[in-house]
């Protein structure tokens, strides 16, 4: 089993920064994938930014540009860098694991993830 914790969510005003971090523990060696999600109220869960086992990443078109994600093997952890924020931004941001090897073909959508965070809120104003 795959076990996430998400951290770093807050409230920032526009044009802020965050940073989250989600903390990979278990079975590591089983994950070809990672990915952010974000759920605003009300919106179906949404792909954001994605990296496969190559470090190939993948991203959203309505981040491109501002966030960045990236991973420290060493710390099994991976991050979100989320520069230039706006207030649609706004909402609950999660973690996720794909043990899929061919998880990196669909990287961006929620079918291709069977490990979850509990997410970390991030508020835009």
């Amino acid at each position: 089993d795959v076990q996430l914790v998400e951290s770093g969510g807050g409230s920032v005003q526009a044009g802020g920064s965050l940073r989250l971090s989600c903390v990979v523990t278990g079975y590591t060696y089983s994950v070809y994938c990672m990915g952010w999600f974000r759920q605003a109220p009300g919106k179906e869960r949404e792909g954001v930014a994605s990296i496969d086992h190559n470090g190939v990443t993948n991203y959203a078109d309505s981040v491109k540009g501002r966030f960045t994600i990236s991973q420290d093997n060493a710390k099994n952890t991976l991050y979100l860098q989320m520069n230039s924020l706006k207030p649609e931004d706004t909402a609950m941001y999660y973690c996720a694991a794909s043990s899929r090897y061919d998880c990196a073909s669909a990287s961006l959508m929620t079918i291709t993830y069977n490990y979850w965070g509990q997410g970390t809120q991030v508020t835009v104003s």
